[in-house]
């Protein structure tokens, strides 16, 4: 009797252990592409961001040493106005230090690009937003890094998925505008931002033209 109560223990124990390990597996399951259409399809007017001006303002106010900096958790948002834009935020996880995308994140990556070109985003442009949680590192080294990981995305989404790069515009904000003020060294400042930013002109295409072949040429007349 002993022995069948023990069993029926660890068969409870067992049981709970895999009821847990599937509601983890769930929790951290990645976004389908319908999970970020509906995210990014609200858009209603675009965003009134000049972006070469903006990444020279990370630039200098991360190199910048000011003297009354109120820290991380009370640091102004450098570009406010980023906010009111429909976005979608992604777990994308890259090798220490570097812009090299790891093989788990490649699905996400692809589940995105399956997004832009859904029907209802076709006609939007969309700004790839890096960020940096804070850590041992220079603020100047994490808005140099969050830059080449937008711009590592951006690659990716062009010359795997054939996205057209008028669409996408990368910008690095590194510990200049954290997802999660109050807790600036929390992994979720480490997240990238898909955000639609603007409609595209009416005249350029959603995805890359297709190479023309050259025309053949003609045989010579034989005289």
């Amino acid at each position: 009797m002993r022995a069948n109560r023990l069993s029926a223990a660890g068969l409870c124990v067992a049981l709970g252990l895999a009821v847990l390990a599937g509601a983890a597996r769930a929790q951290t399951a990645a976004p389908t592409r319908d999970d970020i259409v509906g995210k990014l399809n609200h858009f209603e007017e675009a965003g009134e961001v000049d972006l070469p001006a903006l990444k020279q303002q990370v630039m200098e106010r991360a190199k910048a040493r000011i003297k009354n900096d109120p820290g991380p958790v009370n640091r102004l948002l450098i570009a406010p106005d980023l906010a009111k834009l429909p976005a979608f935020n992604a777990q994308i996880q890259f090798d220490a230090d570097t812009p090299i995308i790891q093989p788990a994140s490649y699905q996400a990556v692809g589940r995105i690009a399956d997004a832009l070109v859904h029907s209802s985003l076709l006609p939007y442009t969309f700004l790839i937003v890096g960020h940096v949680e804070s850590n041992s590192k220079t603020r100047e080294a994490n808005a140099i890094l969050s830059q080449r990981r937008a711009d590592a995305i951006r690659d990716v989404l062009v010359n795997t998925f054939k996205i057209s790069t008028k669409r996408l515009h990368p910008i690095g904000l590194g510990e200049e505008q954290f997802l999660d003020r109050a807790k600036p060294t929390s992994a979720v400042n480490g997240q990238l931002q898909i955000l639609t930013y603007a409609k595209l002109p009416e005249d350029a295409p959603a995805h890359p033209a297709a190479a023309t072949a050259p025309a053949a040429k003609k045989p010579a007349k034989k005289r």
